[in-house]
């Protein structure tokens, strides 16, 4: 019975597995037999994220910095990852080929941003918009305080936003607002932006496309 009992588990277990990792997406917040690091991953600027080890949720604080995956760059590629902010005015963002290691704040223009600030008064600067250069067709956004998905591909100059199942951008880049240019393939961070609020992050994965 227990043999069975233990069978039963198993292919529960298998079943509820991650989209991502059935379709060949690589889990780049790392973890092994349950603990979670930030192997692979480097901070620029001031401020820190911290990372739970037993449930892999990073959180924001202070900034304006970068927490970025030093792996390796990525060209085309679709990105999914959970994120909450503590209040509406919490102010964060992914950014998408970060052509060199961030040795300055030259790289936000150089790189596209995926925007997470629910209370900005422009579009073009609120949850879902590439920051500054394309506003989001919608508001796909949960409350504060509520866990939100992304799902972000970016192929050739192609970029495409989903946020909670709701595609909201689908654009054709090209350098707008602060962005002077940039590149076929770069970093993937995240961003960590002021003392007073935080930004939370979780099952974050990537699926190189070439």
């Amino acid at each position: 019975m227990l043999r069975w009992l233990s069978l039963i588990v198993l292919l529960f277990m298998t079943s509820c597995a991650s989209a991502p990792e059935k379709e060949g997406f690589e889990r780049i917040l790392s973890e092994h037999e349950g603990v979670y690091s930030k192997h692979g991953w480097n901070h620029y600027g001031p401020g820190y994220f911290d990372l739970d080890r037993e449930t892999g949720i990073i959180t924001s604080h202070g900034g304006m910095g970068l927490f970025w995956y030093s792996a390796r760059k990525y060209g085309a590629f679709i990105l999914e990852l959970d994120f909450r902010s503590s209040h509406p005015e919490a102010n964060s963002g992914i950014f998408l080929r970060v052509p060199e290691m961030p040795s300055s704040n030259e790289y936000i223009y150089h790189s596209f941003e995926v925007q997470i600030n629910d209370a900005a008064e422009e579009a073009l600067h609120r949850t879902a918009a590439v920051y500054d250069a394309e506003p989001a067709s919608k508001n796909a956004s949960k409350p504060g305080g509520e866990w939100n998905h992304y799902k972000i591909i970016f192929q050739g100059k192609r970029i495409q936003v989903e946020l909670n199942g709701e595609k909201v951008v689908d654009w054709e880049a090209e350098p707008r607002g602060k962005i002077r240019d940039f590149a076929g393939e770069g970093y993937i961070g995240l961003q960590n932006h002021d003392w007073d609020t935080t930004v939370s992050f979780r099952n974050i994965y990537v699926k190189a496309l070439e």
